[in-house]
């Protein structure tokens, strides 16, 4: 067995360990990659990129039954399953060179295309190789859960790993699951002409507010989608082509093929942590605040350190860590200014707390600060009305921002940085944003904080009064 002594070995080549590796080696740090399936990870081969690129084909599918309202004659659109599979493979492609194991080697990191197990705390084996690293990073991903639903095993059913290799469209889609993977499939396959059911055992779209979530719902209530809520899958039968999935109470739901988007988990299994002295907890490796595992030498980012499942995270915490493997600088994680969006139409996006938690930690102190999408001019050009911005504000800074609405996932960009910065909403009043746009949303927001301290102040108008008067 060859023996590699190197600075930093990562585990994993998905977006955090991807980063991880190339903002390693180009400071100059020896580095050792390895990966045993697909460079990109989840995010490339299975999620973010391919699931986007499906519902842009619904988008444009969509706007063809739809475009009546603009003064152009709709039209039922000849939809190619297959076809669009074919862009979603495109899209891969095209971005798939950025992740390739020929660019990293070409920037210098040797890479190991196979599993990688831990024989004591700073030595992995890997195929052919002991693998001796001062740094160690766990950046293996999660994959998705399978439940324990009777009859499940029995039954031929997709996750988002399968789904991209689907070539013929549902008839009828059953989705357990009514989490951002779950709702947007479902959109994206109604739209590209399935039937579809989504069935969430509590609420659809759970982990964020309520009240935003609602108008989501809603829209893709309109549009045809049934959505089940508080029924928990407890049977589930069939073959292929003809699926039933019985409720707790009693109800039965057919449907021609399965998706199964009840969440996520770590992935852990093959990595004989105990061999490392790397604790696990149920939702992955336990980490503090720098990221470093129960042993020192390892630290463990993206979704295996169990927290906020999302590719930017993931490349937030290798920013996190290369601070501190390299520079040995007390880099810190947080969590307060970490954004999320789910991808439907209209989109729905999240950062910092919601109104539920801003009250409970802020109490009376929490101001909620509303402004609807109806009242922005480019909104109603583009007849894109339907949505909310809710800012919560402590002491005159946000400290959560939830959109529901056109572009949601842009506008909230601009407040992951007000966060971030822990910026006054007075700096966000005071920026100009161009007429018309979507984004002039986000200051007729801050503007709308502002409105009754200055318009409906007795003291404002008697300043106002007394300076008139003595005006020259």
């Amino acid at each position: 067995m060859d023996t590699i002594k190197t600075d930093v070995l990562v585990i994993g080549a998905g977006s955090g360990g991807l980063s991880v590796a190339a903002g390693a080696v180009q400071m100059g740090a020896s580095v050792v990659l390895l990966e045993a399936h697909e460079m990109g990870g989840d995010c490339l081969n299975y999620g973010c990129v391919p699931s986007k690129a499906l519902i842009a084909s619904g988008k444009v599918a969509h706007s063809m039954r739809h475009a009546d309202c603009y003064g152009i004659a709709g039209v039922a659109p000849d939809v190619d399953y297959a076809a669009a599979k074919d862009h979603v493979a495109e899209v891969i492609a095209q971005i798939e060179p950025m992740d390739s194991q020929e660019r990293f080697e070409g920037l210098g990191v040797r890479v190991i295309r196979d599993y990688g197990r831990f024989v004591s705390d700073r030595v992995v084996e890997a195929g052919a190789y002991r693998i001796e690293a001062r740094r160690i990073v766990l950046a293996t991903g999660s994959s998705p859960v399978v439940p324990p639903i009777p009859g499940l095993a029995d039954v031929p059913y997709l996750t988002n790993e399968t789904l991209w290799d689907l070539r013929d469209r549902p008839d009828h889609l059953l989705i357990i699951g009514g989490g951002p993977i779950g709702m947007e499939m479902a959109q994206a396959h109604l739209r590209l002409g399935s039937k579809v059911t989504v069935i969430e055992g509590d609420r659809a779209l759970g982990k964020d507010d309520p009240e935003m979530a609602d108008i989501v719902l809603d829209a893709l209530r309109e549009e045809g989608l049934e959505i089940v809520e508080g029924a928990k899958a407890g049977a589930v039968r069939g073959t292929d082509g003809a699926i039933e999935i019985e409720v707790e109470d009693g109800r039965v739901f057919s449907g021609s093929h399965l998706l199964v988007a009840v969440g996520r988990r770590a992935n852990t299994d093959a990595l004989d942590l105990e061999a490392a002295g790397v604790r696990t907890t149920r939702s992955g490796i336990e980490v503090d605040d720098r990221l470093r595992t129960s042993n020192r030498r390892v630290h463990a980012i993206g979704d295996v350190a169990g927290g906020l499942q999302f590719t930017h995270v993931a490349g937030y915490h290798a920013s996190v860590v290369i601070r501190s493997i390299l520079f040995g600088l007390p880099s810190k994680a947080s969590t307060r200014h970490i954004p999320w969006v789910t991808y439907t139409q209209p989109e729905l996006a999240q950062v910092g707390l919601t109104e539920a938690e801003a009250r409970k930690l802020h109490g009376n102190k929490t101001e909620i600060v509303r402004f609807p999408f109806h009242h922005n001019d480019r909104a109603i050009a583009e007849r894109k009305t339907r949505g909310l911005i809710k800012v919560m504000v402590v002491r005159g800074r946000a400290v959560g921002v939830s959109i529901a609405g056109e572009q949601a996932g842009e506008l909230i960009n601009l407040w992951a940085l007000v966060i971030a910065n822990k910026m006054k909403m007075s700096e966000v009043a005071n920026m100009v944003a161009p007429y018309p746009t979507i984004g002039e949303l986000n200051k007729r927001a801050a503007g709308a904080y502002f409105s009754p301290r200055l318009f409906e102040s007795d003291m404002v108008k008697k300043v106002v009064g007394f300076v008139q008067k003595w005006l020259p």
